[in-house]
């Protein structure tokens, strides 16, 4: 299994956006050392998260990086051109060696649409329609196409290309079972964020989308599953705690208390990150039993952790990375390999 970081470089404690870009710099770097596999960041268009553009930091990544794969986490494609998208993430790739990859969301915050002069009435119809586009921008270089929500493209040719054959795109989610039958249906490989409740409650999303995979005819290789978790890795489970709890916390009420969600505290937060909670947060012996048992879930190909949440601090977030990358992913790809060897004959 694939273990790797996803950020949204959020902006909390007082910190500047230029200080935060190069902690950002500096977490991508270190996850590169530590031989993780892929290194995301997410596009937001508010005060509290620092990256508007994905493709920028990532570019600026690709050169202090090796061998790690980067990836938007997501890129909100239905409010976005999918011609620049593409020309983006092929710049990376260039720059890279081969190793871009787009995740294309429709967005859990809205602030983009008005930003760019899309009605977010037709919030799905927009996401169809561009995802159709960037996949046919993944095949042919002089693209013929039309659509409701964007201007014709009548065979012009969209440069540069990339490195790899055929970009990445994943199907990010966040619940919806029409999004993942369409991830499905379309072939995609599927990112499930899982931010909340228990993570046995999105079994059945999983099966709905190896379900539209077998329905539509595709061989079930392509059906590669990623989830998405906030987590934290401390020296104990105490540790842990204080030093990713109470950010962790005061995230969640912010964006709770615009989204009419009540208010967390310290009990939901111990709930979330028990056995079967959502956030993977504690040692790293508890850290690799909640990794092992959603692999168990979801016989899943990718698990991203969400480590600097809120104001965590970022000497903290990096040896959290630390003990990840050198505790934990030695001990889940080792057991993930034994679980899914072939059997002997």
């Amino acid at each position: 299994m694939e273990l790797g970081l996803a950020t949204f470089a959020d902006l909390g404690g007082g910190i500047s956006p230029q200080q935060r870009m190069a902690n950002l710099m500096e977490e991508a770097a270190l996850a590169d050392q530590l031989g993780l596999d892929v290194f995301a960041i997410g596009e937001h268009h508010r005060a509290d998260f620092l990256v508007s553009s994905p493709a920028i930091p990532l570019a600026a990544a690709a050169v202090r990086t090796e061998r790690i794969r980067l990836s938007s986490a997501v890129t909100v494609l239905s409010s976005d051109d999918p011609v620049r998208v593409f020309q983006d993430f092929a710049q990376v790739d260039l720059l890279s060696g081969g190793r871009a990859e787009i995740m294309a969301g429709r967005g859990s915050f809205t602030e983009s649409f008005p930003l760019f002069g899309q009605d977010l009435e037709d919030y799905d119809e927009l996401y169809a329609e561009k995802l159709d586009l960037l996949l046919r921008l993944r095949e042919e270089t002089a693209v013929r196409w039309s659509g409701e929500h964007r201007p014709a493209i009548d065979g012009v040719g969209v440069y540069p290309r990339p490195v790899q054959e055929r970009l990445p795109v994943w199907v990010a989610v966040g619940g919806s079972p029409e999004s993942v039958i369409r991830a499905g249906t379309l072939g995609l490989p599927l990112v499930l964020a899982i931010i909340g409740g228990q993570p046995a409650s999105f079994v059945s999303l999983v099966r709905l989308y190896r379900k539209a995979i077998d329905r539509a005819g595709h061989e079930p290789s392509v059906g590669r599953v990623a989830i998405n978790t906030h987590g934290f890795v401390g020296e104990s489970s105490s540790a842990a705690d204080a030093a990713f709890g109470p950010s962790y916390l005061q995230m969640m009420n912010r964006i709770g208390r615009e989204r009419g969600w009540g208010a967390m505290g310290r009990r939901e937060f111990e709930a979330l990150r028990s056995p079967h909670g959502a956030v993977a947060a504690g040692s790293a012996e508890q850290v690799v039993e909640k990794l092992l048992y959603e692999h168990e879930l979801f016989g899943h190909d990718r698990q991203l952790l969400q480590m600097s949440v809120g104001a965590v601090d970022h000497a903290a977030v990096l040896r959290s990375m630390e003990r990840f990358g050198t505790e934990v992913a030695p001990l889940v790809r080792a057991e993930v390999a034994r679980r899914t060897a072939p059997a002997a004959v």
